[in-house]
């Protein structure tokens, strides 16, 4: 499956870059399955993406909690609590 991913204030910088498009592997079918597919990266983006970290997830531009079903052609945006304007 296809997906677009978006990443915004903070943790796009520390990702450094805003977006990309992913072909995630069998199985990854919730919001919450990418966060962790994208943890396994390791690096700036376990340090971003983990656990400890306070993040809001939105799907197709609805904000969501981690066990919202994805779909081919989604996108799955990852961004902290608080963002300014």
């Amino acid at each position: 499956m296809n997906i677009n991913l978006r990443f915004f204030a903070s943790v796009r910088e520390a990702v450094g870059t805003a977006g990309e498009t992913v072909t995630l592997p069998e199985g990854v079918s919730t919001v919450g399955a990418v966060r962790e597919f994208l943890i396994a990266r390791g690096g700036v983006w376990a340090e971003t993406l983990g656990h400890e970290r306070a993040l809001r997830m939105a799907f197709n531009h609805v904000m969501c909690e981690p066990e919202t079903a994805i779909r081919e052609g989604g996108e799955v945006a990852f961004f902290p609590p608080v963002t300014g304007g």
